[in-house]
């Protein structure tokens, strides 16, 4: 029977609308302002402070709409931003520098649909306000430490070679090069034959008074900058992960910069504090064969170098790092036999091997823990940037007594504070190369609802747009095809709030209604094929079975062509393409189900098996 579809067909359609419908519903709720408040000082936020806080804002007739503790930390919702900023200072006031009070925005998404999963759309900065970050990777730094790595890594070469008189230098007119000073010419040839010929990426060239100069290779120097900042990425995302916050975005920015947005973020201070760290981890051994206080005119071993404690006491400490923060896979903070704070370290497998066969055979010496961390200063230099400064203290010094594996712990902290900021840097990553943040903008979240309501306002009235002509011009099935586009715009909206890495952004709303249109556009190709076949003097039934069969390819045809369209812009285009073509992709799927499937099915349902003289087309 022509026009006649089979009962799964419809039920397949209701329940991708039902999908739709519930996974679109929590973007009507928006999103409230809320707190949120976590313990420096402890691992989880307990229900005393929960109560005292209740107790605060009540005190001072601030209303919430709920609070409570969620994942260790006090969260507690307001009406709106003006309530929410009074209660900040209320309860910054109230609770000292231990709590870290943070300004965010929290999804309003109803219980009853929380258990289906079903959370609103991500929306970028421009919608949602937040803080922007440009930050630049500070590559003469992280030159400086490859050069020093290269040091070690040939010193140690030329010892196991029994070449013994030598030195080596930095030499600072040129930031890419070394220098080894030898006794003798004999020397310097022996080292220059074995170092080119286990060295590809270095350049080897013999000068004067028997001097080997060493010159990085520009192929090895563009892969440790491309290896920096794309490492330096993916910390910085780990570590914005840490934050807690939701769609962030963190991408590459010109040659030596990235991008860090924050939606939804308020507290600058805090955002900045976790992504500016540049801390990390050292172990190395100690040098007790040469006692520190009889050095003079500063005379040390060429292996070693002197280190200051918390208390300003000097450490000498063996050149060579055993292991650094690099092979750590985990870190927790907790609390020892003697409750004081002390972090958990895990390691990899390469870690692991590394701290078991330098313990076997190194127990009764002792090893020092360095903490390393590159600070920003006031001075800048000639081109105006800024100077970082490096600091370095030994936190702790522990006998080694047996054997250790991948697993063990740091203590000599100050604070629980301390030991839950190192463990969470430790555990995001350490920074490859020193980062700096050199501009940074807060978008207010006013500013988000004017676009969000612009961006409606366009698809309204480009929706009334639709209707008025759609319906003026095609009637009845005019109506038809209105349902079916707004079928198709739950549809996209639940798809956008389903898909783990879809964001909505001002190019996303104009990809919406640019699909809007195409939806009206295969309706029409439709509507006019039925009337085409009508003047050809075929039956109602006949005419709308082969006006939809016959527009069907050429449906197809327009919407593949745009959708290849769509995914070039996706691969090849900036973050704010994406996000257009991110839309555009979904929207041309689900208007191509809406226009084929749905508008087919209610058609079908409405004129299928019936005789009919005359459509309302």
């Amino acid at each position: 029977m022509l026009n006649h579809y089979p009962l799964w067909k419809y039920i397949i359609l209701i329940v991708a609308l039902t999908i739709g419908i519930i996974y679109a519903l929590p973007n009507l709720y928006g999103e409230d302002p809320a707190i949120q408040i976590i313990d420096t000082h402890d691992t989880i936020t307990n229900e005393k402070v929960l109560v005292k806080i209740s107790g605060d804002l009540q005190k001072n007739k601030i209303l919430t709409k709920s609070i409570g503790l969620k994942n260790g930390a006090i969260l507690a919702r307001f009406e709106n931003t003006d309530i929410q900023l009074r209660a900040h200072d209320i309860l910054r006031n109230a609770l000292g520098d231990r709590y870290i009070i943070a300004l965010n925005l929290k999804p309003a998404t109803p219980k009853w649909l929380e258990k289906f999963g079903a959370e609103p759309m991500r929306l970028g900065l421009d919608l949602r306000g937040g803080i922007h970050f440009l930050i630049q990777v500070d590559m003469d730094t992280y030159l400086s430490q490859l050069r020093e790595q290269i040091m070690d890594v040939l010193s140690s070469d030329l010892n196991q070679q029994n070449i013994n008189n030598f030195s080596i230098q930095k030499i600072d007119s040129a930031p890419s090069c070394l220098l080894i000073i030898f006794l003798e010419d004999s020397a310097r040839h022996r080292a220059s034959k074995y170092l080119s010929s286990s060295h590809h990426d270095l350049i080897f060239q013999n000068i004067r008074n028997n001097c080997l100069k060493i010159t990085i290779t520009q192929d090895r120097l563009k892969a440790e900058h491309e290896y920096a900042v794309q490492q330096n990425i993916c910390i910085l995302r780990n570590r914005v992960n840490q934050l807690g916050v939701a769609e962030p975005l963190v991408h590459r920015y010109g040659a030596y910069s990235i991008v860090v947005e924050l939606p939804g973020t308020q507290d600058t201070a805090h955002a900045k504090e976790i992504l500016g760290a540049t801390a990390t981890l050292e172990f190395r051994l100690v040098n007790l064969n040469t006692n520190i206080n009889n050095t003079k005119d500063n005379y040390l071993p060429r292996d070693s170098e002197i280190k200051y404690t918390r208390d300003g006491r000097p450490i000498l400490l063996y050149k060579p790092v055993i292991l650094t923060g690099a092979h750590i896979t985990d870190s927790t903070a907790s609390k020892d036999e003697f409750n004081r704070p002390q972090v958990n370290i895990i390691l990899n497998s390469s870690g692991g091997n590394i701290m078991s066969k330098f313990t076997k055979y190194n127990i009764g010496k002792y090893m020092a823990t360095l903490f390393v961390e590159y600070k920003e200063s006031a001075k800048r230099d000639a081109v105006g940037k800024s100077i970082l400064t490096k600091t370095e203290e030994v936190i702790n010094i522990a006998s080694i007594q047996s054997q250790l594996g991948n697993r063990f712990r740091i203590t000599g902290l100050d604070n629980n504070y301390e030991a839950r900021q190192l463990s969470m840097l430790l555990r995001a990553g350490a920074l490859v190369a020193p980062i700096k943040i050199v501009e940074e903008r807060i978008i207010g979240p006013t500013l988000g609802t004017e676009n969000i309501i612009q961006g409606i306002k366009s698809c309204t009235w480009g929706l009334i747009a639709s209707v008025i002509f759609m319906i003026s011009w095609y009637r009845k099935f005019g109506l038809i095809a209105i349902t079916g586009l707004l079928l198709n715009l739950v549809l996209m909206v639940g798809m956008m709030s389903l898909l783990p890495g879809a964001t909505l952004t001002m190019p996303g709303i104009a990809g919406i209604v640019l699909t809007l249109s195409i939806a009206v556009d295969a309706n029409v190709l439709i509507n006019e094929r039925i009337k085409e076949e009508i003047k050809n003097r075929h039956s109602i039934q006949q005419a709308i079975y082969k006006g939809y069969r016959g527009a069907f390819q050429s449906i197809i045809d327009s919407n593949c062509t745009t959708l290849i369209t769509a995914v070039i812009l996706y691969v090849v285009g900036t973050n704010s393409i994406k996000g257009f073509a991110i839309t555009t992709a979904i929207g041309i799927i689900t208007s191509m189900f809406t226009s084929i499937f749905g508008t087919r099915a209610i058609v079908n349902l409405l004129y299928g098996g019936k005789k009919i003289k005359k459509l309302s087309i």
